[in-house]
């Protein structure tokens, strides 16, 4: 595995997105349910930031056309995208979010 700091834990805001470069891939780290997930930044249907939308339910939604994003899967829950994102292995270590964005969790359906 390939963990790369994202950020502190003690960055994060429950349900509020923090954008991260890591890798040059962009990145989406949410802390919400009492968990911490990483999705890709980029909305699969359109270029746009996920980081800018909301978080609830254990999903992100895309708020220039509102596909929600399952933060476990990468999974839209309806239109207009029909594709996954993906997202990435998470660990926390010494107060610090890691992640792995060569480790894709995400599966085509």
């Amino acid at each position: 595995m390939n963990y790369v700091k994202a950020c502190a834990l003690s960055e994060l805001e429950a349900d509020t997105p923090k954008r991260v470069e890591l890798d040059g891939t962009p990145v989406s780290i949410v802390s919400t349910e009492g968990e911490v997930f990483a999705i890709n930044d980029i909305c699969s249907h359109a270029n746009v930031s996920l980081s800018e939308g909301e978080v609830e339910d254990c999903m992100i939604e895309c708020w220039l056309h509102g596909s929600a994003f399952d933060l476990r899967t990468g999974k839209p829950s309806g239109l207009p995208a029909t594709r996954p994102v993906p997202v990435y292995p998470v660990k926390i270590e010494g107060g610090n979010v890691l992640v792995d964005v060569r480790a894709s969790l995400t599966q085509e359906s």
